[in-house]
């Protein structure tokens, strides 16, 4: 089961942010069933190895992992099936440009609740290269010591 992260938020996807540079981001909505609503509101939800697909004008988010609800009956839901993301329509072709787009891939960031609904927060990212991953973690780095220098001297 996923640990819980920060209030309101369900599931992150914390390597992406390491596997890719995030260039622009939007908010979906999510059509989901009532099982796996009480599963995500548990933290049972993976969004490893996920993707969102494009395809005739509609949006899904392919292969999250949302766990079967520990209470549910017959009628669970299955584990890792296709989900429909509900976006605006210049939102949906803005994704197909940048998804047929070479280097570009849809990626989910994260599952949240707002006002009592799930949204995912997807964003079109291009891969980092094996140096990039190296140069953010000797930024990072660098940052994190400053900070403590700073700390020190106060």
């Amino acid at each position: 089961m996923a640990k819980k992260t920060s209030e309101g938020e369900l599931v992150s996807n914390r390597r992406a942010f390491h596997e890719y540079e995030i260039l622009e981001t939007f908010e979906a909505g999510i059509v989901l069933l009532g099982t796996e609503i009480k599963s995500l509101r548990d933290h049972g939800g993976s969004l490893q190895d996920a993707y969102v697909l494009v395809s005739n004008g509609e949006v899904f988010l392919r292969n999250s992992s949302i766990a079967p609800y520990r209470y549910g009956n017959i009628h669970n839901h299955e584990d890792k099936r296709e989900r429909k993301l509900l976006l605006h329509k210049r939102e949906i072709a803005k994704l197909g440009s940048h998804s047929s787009e070479k280097g570009l891939t849809i990626i989910p960031l994260a599952m949240y609740l707002k006002n009592g609904i799930v949204k995912v927060k997807i964003a079109s990212a291009r891969g980092k290269k094996l140096y990039d991953k190296r140069a953010a973690v000797k930024e990072r780095e660098h940052k994190r010591s400053m900070d403590r220098a700073f700390k020190g001297a106060e």
